[in-house]
């Protein structure tokens, strides 16, 4: 009697923590009204010949095809492709081994941690100057080297229509690094430290213990720097604006930049609309498979 006195009294699954679940009521409404309403308001325009106002005036497929005729747009996706490769690669190898390499409980630790992490305090506006001052030919490192002596040296990759895009990938290694190290760094620290003696005592060299044994067992935060890196790819905009405005020749032209010329600048809804959906295709390929692997897996389990 006492049990199903206990199961009468204990609080159904609805009621459980109501508190919380009446404070995030306003943050609900937001996603579902805001951010939920704003996508289906996009797609939906995406498919009309809206101009300089949004007109329910449908022209089927138009825009997409438009858009995937448009050269400024084949540019700005072969760029984003470019950038998102190398800046994957190069954003996880480099953002591990600084990890790795201060992992050894080395001296003055906090003081390289902080110097690594400063960047990305930054604004991408003032990273993008600044790299923007640091490529320049006229006194930046071409102009220092050839101070030196090299005086066929020549480094100006935002002034080269077939390099412009590598500039741009320095100057986002270079404030987004820093982040990932610090996300490998909380991953190394959670190993136990038993999982080292005993690879120490087989006689494992280390290289061998990072590759088959610790990286596996990072995986949600290999996941989850992965989703962090793609998403900054994606939204891509602001070094762009920063360092070359899209130049030279429109070579550095990006998705973001194409969806703002086309909203604000050409007066073209529908245009921007289109392109707006198709990144956020995009950004759908990469949430989804990560919601799999993070929420699946456990439903498996």
């Amino acid at each position: 009697m006492s049990t199903s006195g206990n199961a009468q009294r204990r609080p159904s699954q609805l009621f459980r923590n109501l508190n919380a679940k009446v404070a995030s009521i306003p943050m609900i409404l937001t996603a579902l009204l805001v951010f939920l309403g704003g996508t289906v308001w996009t797609i939906v325009y995406s498919f009309t010949n809206s101009k300089l106002l949004p007109r329910l005036k449908f022209v089927g497929l138009d825009q997409y095809e438009r858009l995937w005729s448009a050269p400024r747009w084949l540019t700005s996706i072969e760029n984003l492709l470019v950038y998102g490769v190398l800046s994957l690669i190069f954003s996880l190898v480099i953002g591990f081994v600084l990890a790795a390499l201060l992992d050894q409980k080395i001296r003055f630790e906090g003081v390289f941690r902080t110097i690594f992490l400063y960047p990305f305090a930054l604004s991408f506006v003032v990273t993008g100057l600044t790299w923007q001052w640091i490529l320049n030919p006229d006194f930046g490192v071409q102009n220092i080297v050839r101070a030196m002596g090299w005086e066929s040296f020549t480094f100006n990759p935002l002034y080269d229509q077939d390099i412009v895009i590598y500039g741009i990938l320095i100057a986002g290694l270079w404030q987004g690094t820093g982040l990932i190290m610090c996300l490998m760094l909380a991953g190394l620290r959670g190993i136990d430290e038993d999982i080292w003696k005993a690879a120490r005592v087989d006689g494992i060299p280390m290289w061998k213990t990072y590759l088959f044994i610790v990286i596996p067992m990072m995986r949600p935060v290999f996941i989850t720097t992965l989703v962090i890196i793609a998403s900054g790819i994606v939204r891509l905009y602001d070094l762009v604006v920063a360092q070359t405005s899209g130049g030279p020749g429109g070579a550095s032209e990006v998705p973001a930049k194409y969806v703002y010329d086309y909203m604000f600048l050409a007066q073209n809804l529908g245009q921007g609309f289109a392109a707006s959906t198709m990144m956020l295709l995009s950004v759908a390929i990469i949430v989804v498979p990560w919601a799999y692997l993070e929420f699946g897996g456990h439903k498996r389990g």
